[in-house]
């Protein structure tokens, strides 16, 4: 599902400025993190592949809308300690809503 709020375009090029370094939306394809290929609707720390944070698989998270917003507001507050995620976090919520709308795209 895509955000009506948000604009996938841009979203797109908050993805490329924020998240590219460590994360790509190519499925199969983690990098330092997990790809974000399907976020949307996916249970938490599950991407094949990927090691997860002991913490980040206790927290029955599935990956909707309002906890990717809830999350990469502050992720390193999120699901610490143990994160790997060293991100300090997303605090322009227009790009956030733009950022959520594009990760809808990845599928």
């Amino acid at each position: 599902p895509v955000l009506a709020a948000g604009d996938a375009v841009l979203g797109a090029k908050v993805f490329s400025a924020e998240c590219a370094e460590c994360h790509s939306v190519k499925e199969g394809k983690n990098k330092k993190g997990p790809t974000l290929f399907a976020t949307l609707g996916r249970k938490a720390a599950t991407q094949p592949g990927f090691e997860y944070s002991d913490e980040l698989r206790r927290t029955g998270w599935t990956w909707s809308q309002e906890a990717l917003r809830s999350y990469l507001s502050q992720p390193t507050k999120k699901a610490n300690p143990g994160s790997k995620m060293k991100y300090e976090g997303l605090s322009d919520s227009k790009e956030l809503e733009d950022l959520i709308s594009y990760l809808g795209t990845c599928k």
